[in-house]
């Protein structure tokens, strides 16, 4: 080891695996404000509605692992509501929707299945449906292009 901690032979913002410290360029992923060292807030904001006989819950912003537990006590709440809920995830403003995200989307659609109900997703992004579609869960979901495909207004 040199003196910043990284094997001989490689500069110190190598240091590697299992050694406790980042690379910098790691750093500077996780971090956009960089120069600062802020991270920046993430927010999800969800607002759920009744439509006839659909639920809707309508999404702004990203589903990550800080944001996903918001999302799956709405999903809880709006399972919980009725015996065959009919839920449609309004997705039209989710810039961003990442593994956690799909896991709680996947564990909510199971669950209404189950009850009888159905979790439709509505007019995800292209960032989110190519994500979708890496995935396969494109053929899992439901998906329709736009709110008023599914709830007919």
């Amino acid at each position: 080891m040199n003196r910043s901690g990284a094997p001989p032979g490689r500069p110190p913002s190598a240091a590697g695996p299992g050694d406790g410290r980042l690379r910098s360029s790691a750093q500077r992923v996780w971090s956009p404000s960089a120069e600062t060292g802020k991270v920046r807030h993430v927010e999800l904001r969800v607002t759920s509605r009744t439509q006839g006989e659909h639920i809707i819950l309508a999404l702004a912003g990203e589903i990550d692992l800080y944001t996903a537990p918001r999302l799956q006590t709405e999903l809880t709440a709006a399972l919980a509501a009725s015996n065959t809920a009919q839920i449609v995830v309004d997705m039209s403003a989710v810039d961003f929707c990442d593994s956690t995200g799909m896991n709680v989307l996947l564990a909510a659609h199971r669950l209404a299945g189950e009850k009888g109900g159905d979790l439709t997703l509505a007019a995800p992004r292209p960032p989110v449906r190519k994500i979708l579609e890496v995935t396969g869960l494109q053929s899992v979901f439901t998906i329709h292009d736009d709110l008023a495909a599914v709830t007919g207004q």
